[in-house]
Order: structure tokens, then sequence, then C-alpha cells
């Protein structure tokens, strides 16, 4: 249930020259469902960017007309080409085909590449699959197991000489020499999970790879998560003549989670050291690594009401910890980690102490130093410090809260200056020296574009035109969204925006779909490329509808007391602004009152449902997919960071659930889901239709067998956005 973060125009006009290129005649096809996610027609292409340790070129993957993938270095300022690894040439021993490079990585000294190929997906991600080492010099593919079964995370040791993984929950290194193969966790299985992560951690801490090298390579420091405690959730697989249970290990909001542990194994004696995490078992730990020395560890400790983090130095030997910096507030805290400078003896923290999110620097014992960023905005994402100028590097709303700006500042809080200019959303992945880095920068209605630039912002030349997107969506001359604010009756200003239809007529009503997400530091208000979805809205715009999206108190980019407003709270504030947002729609001349509906998915299927419930006839028609029904049903981590447990705050969690206001429809209503949800469960939608059914109250649902939280696989997205709108003409 998390909201997907957001991704410039000198020198690279030519891109965003919308009018000029649809009076050229680009034939763009049609906009329709099975043009928008059944075929290439609209897909964005982008350069996945791994910069070379030296920051003189990045690597990159291509497919080759034979279907294999080819590994390029790409020199940073020329953009010319050098074939690193030939595809074809990476078959493995005794094999006929090559296999396909899907991630990769260097080892320290250059010599050998670490492949991972045969991907599967775990819950959100492919994390499980076959891992392999190219020895660049003498062309030769191994593998790094013989043994059967997936492999995780692998990876080199500092040295290069060795490759630790995860297999069946246990971790295992091998030796590349000799192909010996070593466990050093041996009490991994289905209640105990060594060196990855469990269910809710990977949801909620986005902890997968749980396991770390220390810098001379003679220790490892990893995660144990003990999850016996947690019951499992069972999902019904009707694929076969008699259907099948299929266990998820899921910690509904109020129940146990797993027993945390941190563990330093020497690799050379199997001896495991652990780290004293305190008297409070009921924690989190949701990051932690070597502190740029082999013989101590730092880590983040999160209290089960996640109001409180620690900072913690261990020594990886004895196991003795100790605070050293905390982060607290009222309601909750972001499970941020430290950023570590000058060899370790500083690092910088993002913190709302201050009330938005801003960069501090801190010395080695958890000294404040100062706060280096000025406040009074919310700083997005922290790049890193070019330590020879001590100049940090960063995006952040300095302009409000529907662009992302780059943005540099000196360690001692002086110089701010902006890297970019132009409205929109920038973001960047900069060089290991700081001195160039590749920006991707969209606008609303305008697809991404990436350039190459020197650290000041200069254009050194584009990386990834995305010609053919762009073209296609400029001969389509749509009207892109429109911003504007939403006054509510309680005064709040709310920031949304508006597509409408070709050649709209003020004078006349048209329908409007509302789309709402709402959840806790979100936001779909942005000045940003909206991908596929924004591409519905406007064919929805092409057959005579408004589009509309509005952020509500709790969204993201305005501070932490807009956003914070909702604590304990969940849907009170959200569904409330967005009912009133509907009505301030339906006082515009332009709209027709009465045929105004909403949609949302997840967090946006949650909001829905609860203001179509809590509306009073607000809404003509609403489209809920998965949504969550009633708080008690969701995780632990996510619902008790906003809500307490159910045990603390039972009223806000009766008051939070659409189930409580399920006899107050009024409309139309589509309740989606798919039956392998292992996010947002469709336990969710059951329990609604069974309050709905007693209530006697008609409506819509669509079923989608085994599909999991995205409704995706093969047709499937072409299937669901085709009944969505359908369901739309026929009912708005």
């Amino acid at each position: 249930m998390v909201s997907a973060a957001v991704r410039r125009l000198v020198a690279v006009c030519v891109v965003f020259q919308i009018a000029p290129l649809a009076a050229q005649g680009v034939h763009a096809p049609p906009l329709t469902v099975h043009t928008i996610w059944g075929s290439p027609e609209f897909v964005s292409d982008l350069v996945d960017i791994v910069w070379t340790s030296d920051g003189k070129a990045y690597t990159a993957i291509e497919e080759n007309a034979s279907g294999n993938t080819d590994l390029y270095r790409v020199d940073a300022l020329t953009g010319t080409k050098a074939l690193v690894v030939r595809g074809a040439d990476l078959v493995p021993p005794g094999a006929v085909k090559p296999v396909a490079i899907e991630q990769y990585q260097f080892s320290g000294d250059g010599s050998k590449l670490l492949i991972f190929t045969n991907s599967a997906r775990v819950w959100r991600e492919n994390t499980k699959g076959t891992f392999f080492v190219w020895d660049l010099t003498a062309r030769r593919l191994n593998p790094v197991s013989t043994r059967s079964g997936y492999q995780q995370f692998a990876k080199f040791s500092p040295d290069g000489r060795r490759v630790a993984f995860v297999r069946d929950n246990n971790i295992y290194v091998t030796d590349l020499a000799t192909g010996d193969e070593t466990a050093v966790t041996r009490d991994g299985g289905e209640n105990v999970i060594n060196g990855t992560s469990d269910w809710v951690y990977e949801e909620e801490l986005n902890l997968r790879d749980a396991f770390r090298w220390g810098p001379d390579g003679r220790r490892i420091a990893f995660w144990r998560l003990d999850q016996t405690a947690i019951r499992p959730f069972y999902l019904l697989n009707q694929d076969s003549l008699y259907p099948s249970l299929v266990p998820v290990r899921y910690p509904k909001a109020g129940t146990p989670n797993s027993q945390v542990k941190i563990g330093v194994v020497e690799i050379s004696t199997g001896r495991t050291s652990w780290i004293e995490l305190g008297l409070d078992k009921d924690i989190y730990v949701a990051a932690m690594d070597f502190a740029d020395a082999p013989d101590q560890l730092w880590l983040t400790r999160l209290n089960r009401h996640q109001n409180r983090l620690d900072l913690l130095m261990a020594d990886a030997t004895s196991g003795a910890a100790r605070v050293i910096m905390t982060d607290a507030d009222s309601a909750w805290v972001d499970a941020n980690q430290p950023r570590w400078i000058d060899g370790g003896k500083q690092f910088l923290f993002v913190s709302e102490r201050d009330g938005n999110d801003q960069i501090y620097l801190f010395d080695r014992s958890g000294s404040l130093v100062r706060r280096v960023t000025p406040g009074g905005w919310d700083v997005q994402d922290v790049y890193g410090v070019d330590e020879k100028s001590r100049i940090l590097y960063f995006s952040g709303a300095i302009d409000g809260p529907l662009g992302r700006q780059l943005l540099r500042v000196g360690l001692d809080g002086k110089g701010l200056a902006r890297i970019s200019t132009d409205p929109g959303t920038h973001s960047a992945a900069f060089a290991p020296t700081f001195a160039l880095y590749v920006e991707t920068y969209s606008q609303a209605g305008v697809p991404p574009v990436q350039t190459l630039r020197r650290s000041d912002g200069t254009l050194v030349r584009t990386v990834a035109n995305n010609a053919k997107l762009r073209e296609q969506v400029s001969g389509l001359g749509l009207n892109r969204p429109e911003f504007i604010t939403v006054k509510t009756p309680e005064g709040v200003e709310l920031n949304a925006w508006i597509i409408k239809p070709k050649g709209f007529d003020p004078a006349r009503r048209y329908p409007l779909l509302m789309n709402v997400y709402g959840g806790p530091g979100s936001q779909t208000v942005t000045d940003s490329w909206g991908g596929a979805n924004y591409l519905w809205h406007e064919m929805l715009a092409q057959e005579g509808y408004l589009v509309a999206s509005v952020d509500n108190r709790g969204t993201g980019g305005r501070g932490a007391k807009f956003m914070k407003l909702t604590y304990l709270h969940l849907g009170r504030y959200e569904s409330t602004d967005q009912i009133a947002a509907a009505r301030w729609f339906a006082a515009q001349p332009y709209v027709n009152p009465d045929r105004i509906g909403i949609w949302g998915w997840s967090y946006g299927g949650y909001m829905t449902s609860l203001s179509m419930f809590r509306g009073a006839g607000v809404f003509k028609a609403a489209l809920a997919v998965a949504p969550v029904t009633d708080w008690r049903f969701y995780d632990t981590i996510y619902t008790e960071r906003y809500m307490r447990t159910p045990q603390e705050n039972a009223a806000g969690y009766d008051e939070g659930a659409p189930l409580t206001y399920a006899d107050s429809l009024r409309g139309s209503f589509l309740l989606v889901h798919g039956t392998g949800d292992d996010n947002v469960h469709f336990q969710n939608s059951e329990r609604l239709v069974e309050r709905l059914e007693a209530a006697n109250k008609p409506f819509d649902m669509r079923i989608y067998p085994n599909k999991t939280h995205s409704i995706a696989g093969g047709t499937t997205r072409e299937n669901l956005y085709g009944l969505l709108t359908s369901w739309l003409k026929a009912h708005l």
C-alpha cells in the first residue's frame, strides 16, 4: 500500500513542442483500452543507468536481434558504446543456449560479472532465480551453486573471491576458485528466515536483501526473523479439481510479528554473535550495515508504534550496542537511514523534526552538527555528497508540492542553489564522482526524457529522448491536465488537476470522474507524467468525461502537520475532503452535479468505498478496486503506524471502516478484486459483500481468480480496464 514515487526544458525544448509535432501530421494510434493496455504503442523507452566506479561511463543491457542480452559500456560524455559482454557467449557448462542478463554486478576489481537470470516472483519482485559468474578475462561462465533450488540476493565479497547468497532461508558462501559451497546459517526453514525477510518486512519496510558483507570480507551480518507466532493467512487456489490452500505468514493489525535478531557470523569459524537489541522484543530493525569498519555495525530500531526510531552502533564481535541518535514524533516517524560520509566520521539523516522533511548532519557519536537544508518545504530524495567540494545534492518541493526540483547546498548549510529550473518533476542518477548525472524529467501530460548533465545542470547530451512515445502523445492533440485549487467549507485549500475533453465548451455540463489514492504521504496531483492510467483518463476525456484528482489532507509534499492530521483516524479527513471536493465540482457551471463518479485502487479503493458510502448521494457511481474495508484486516507495520492497534484504538478502526457505512450506499457501485491478493486480502471484499447484501443494496462485482493485488498478467489489465470503461459508460 505504498504510492509510487514521481520523476526537465532548456536545451531539450524540441521534446515538448507538442503543437508543432501534431501540426506536422505525426500519426498516433487512437487511445483505446487495447492500445494503452494491450499493445506496445504507448510504452516508455528509458535507460536504466548503472554508473562505473570512475564516473566516466555507465553500463547498460541491450537485447540484440538474436534475442540475447549484450552488456555495453557507454562513454558518458560522447555516448560511444563498447561491448563488454556478448550475450551469445553466456552459455553455462553443459548447456546449449545462453542465459539472459536480468541484473548484474561487477566485482570490486572489475574482473568478474555476477549475473542474475531465470528469475521468478516472490511477492512484489522477482527476487529468486539463478546466479552465474562470468570471468571477463578467461571468458568463462560458472554457476554460483551447483545444487538445486533458487538462489537470492547473491553478491561478491569485497575481494571478489567469494559469493554469498540465500537459499531456502539460509545463507551460503561459495569459494569461486574451488567451487566449494558452505552454509553459514543452518536453522532456516518454514519458521526461521535468515538473510531475507518475511512478508510484512518486504511490503512495508522494503527489506528483501537481508544480509551484508563486512568491509574486510571476514564477516556477514544478517537479519534472522522467527515468524513462528505469525498465523498463516490462506489464499485459495482453484486451479485444480480440488482447491489448494496457499499459506501466507501475514501479521494482521494487533497480532504478533516475527521476532527479529541481528547476527554477525565469522566466515572462517562459523561463530555467530548476536547484537543486543534492548529489552523490548516487540520491535522492527528497519535497516542495518557495517559502519565503514569491519568490527562495527549500525542499525535502526523502531518501536512497535513506530513513533520512535533509534540509531544504534554495535560491536560486531561482542554484540554490545548503544543508541547514538533518536528520531521521535507524537504520531509516527519514517524508517529513514543514515548516509555515512567522511569515512564514517559523520552521517546525514532525513527527519521531520522541524515540520518538514529536512536533512541533518550528525557526527559519528550522534551529536547534531547542524540542519543542512533550509526548511519550510519537503526534501524528497538525497543523492549524496561530493566530499571534495563539501556539496550535498538532493531534490525537493522548493516550488510547492506539485513539482520536484534538483538542488544543491553546502554541508555548512550555505549556498543553496537550484540545478534544475523548469517546472515539472526532476530526478537524478549521479555518478560516484558527482561530476555528472543523468536527469529524468517530465511534466503532466508530457512523457519523460533523460539527459546527461554536469553537476551545475549544464546539458551535455540527450541519453533517451523517448521519441516514439512523445510523438504518439503529441499526435493525439490532448488537453493536458490543468492544475487548480479546491477550497473546502473548512477553509482547507486542496491541490487538484482536471482533464477536459477536446473542444471543451464551458457552457455545457459534463459528467465528472474523480480518481483518488489519498493515503498517508502519497500524491496523485503532481506535475509529472502519469503513464498508462493518465492515458486512460485522457481516453475517457475524449469520450466526453471530465476527469479530476484531488490530494486530500493526509497526503504528502505539504509538511508533517498536513500529513499527520489523520493520525489515529484514517479515513475521517480524507473522505470528508473528497466529498467536499465533489460538492465543489458540482457547483462549477461546466460539471453535471448529477453525474459525478469516483474510482481508486488499493488505498484508493478504500477511499472510493468510504467516500461513496459517507457521501449521501454526492457520487452517482463508484469503482473500487482491491479496497481495504476494515483496517483490522490489514498488516501490522502499515496499519499500526497510522492507527496503533485495534486493541488501543477500536473506535478509530470502526470510524474508518467502509464496512461501518455500507448500508448507506446510494448510487451504482462496482467492486473488483483478485482472489490471489496477498496484500489486501479478498477477505476485505467478501466482508463488504456480506454487508451490502444484508442491507439489500444492489451492486456489481468482478472477481479475478488467483490474481494478485496488481491484477495483471497476460490480457488481464486490458480486460480490467475494458470492464471499468464499459461500466462507467453504463452508470455515469
